[in-house]
């Protein structure tokens, strides 16, 4: 399936049973839901993505504790949700050697009906034995966590299971997802987003959740906030200058005279605007359209130092290194590996 455009809503449906684990649940929840919403809200820059009306749904609809004591509040039963282009049935609190057949099946067979209506139906850790409950792993390579292998080889023989990876895509138009371990709904989550609404967007909710690996800080996630509006005309139309003029040569001094201001009076005015220094403006936003360009192309680093304004490639790279936390390869494959997944 290809991205789809802004419009109607990515409908997400989130099924919950009595042994599913809240974390998860409500996790998935809140990351579909800033599908779209979220990365203007804390940076200021305007995206025109999908958005994703999350629900939470069950056999009845009926408020619940889960087993592990968590309220579920559903946001409707099965008789009322369908129609899903995304289904996802998360992990459940079982023990290791129950017996998992019959359970569930209500659930099995709304799961079934949803996935005959064109839904990609996906699961999360033992939220598998949910889908091969109803029936759609039959022949298919699928994944769960892998501690739960001896079950499935031993109530589903005949599943391909693969306990090996984190993310397994299979069955007519790959619309059989599952993933493995219960943190792999991250993975799960990025790698839904990217197919149904865009790599740009899964980039953008990796950054807000702060998803991946974090062993070098926080600021590889870190993206410029746009200055709030403003009543400042002069600053303003710098702003609109350099936004299409960000690689060209002297742009603070080239600000400064279309201005008609004085060097000292724009400066400070543009601080007191912007919240930023002319020339601190300029090299973070180089910074950020060099970071987009690292995510979603394979350009050498020394041609987007160039595009961005840097012919000395070895400033760039120390700049954007100072800015970012880690050097333009490090970037590029921390984030192009969402793209991957």
């Amino acid at each position: 399936m290809m991205p789809k455009g802004p419009g109607s809503p990515l409908s997400v449906s989130l099924v919950a049973v009595p042994e599913t684990t809240p974390a998860t649940l409500y996790g998935l929840f809140e990351v579909f839901g800033a599908v779209g919403t979220a990365w203007n809200a804390l940076t200021g820059e305007a995206v025109e993505e999908k958005r994703c009306a999350v629900r939470i749904v069950s056999p009845d609809g009926r408020p619940f504790t889960s087993t592990m004591g968590v309220p579920v509040a559903p946001h409707a039963g099965f008789a009322g949700a369908a129609g899903s282009d995304i289904v996802i049935a998360t992990d459940l609190g079982l023990p290791i050697d129950v017996d998992p057949r019959g359970r569930w099946p209500d659930t099995a067979r709304w799961l079934r009906q949803e996935h005959d209506a064109g839904a990609a139906v996906c699961s999360v850790c033992t939220g598998t034995m949910l889908l091969a409950e109803a029936g759609l792993l039959a022949d298919v390579e699928a994944t769960t966590h892998w501690a739960a292998k001896r079950t499935f080889e031993t109530y589903y023989p005949e599943i391909r299971l693969h306990p090996e990876r984190v993310l397994a895509h299979s069955g007519a138009d790959g619309r059989i997802i599952t993933s493995g371990g219960s943190a792999s709904w991250e993975d799960l989550a990025l790698y839904l987003i990217a197919r149904f609404v865009g790599e740009a967007e899964a980039i953008r909710i990796s950054k807000i959740f702060v998803f991946g690996d974090r062993t070098e800080g926080q600021l590889p996630y870190a993206a410029m906030r746009r200055a709030d509006r403003h009543d400042d005309a002069a600053i303003a139309a710098s702003q609109a200058w350099i936004a299409d003029h960000y690689g060209a040569t002297n742009p603070v001094a080239r600000m400064i005279a279309a201005s008609g201001l004085p060097d000292r009076t724009f400066k400070r005015r543009f601080k007191a605007a912007t919240g930023y220094t002319p020339v601190d403006y300029v090299q973070t936003l180089r910074v950020e359209e060099a970071k987009q360009m690292l995510e979603r192309t394979d350009t050498p680093t020394d041609t987007v130092a160039h595009t961005v304004g840097y012919e000395d490639t070895s400033f760039f790279r120390r700049l954007f290194k100072r800015k970012t936390g880690v050097a333009p390869a490090r970037y590029r494959q921390r984030f192009q590996s969402i793209v991957r997944l």
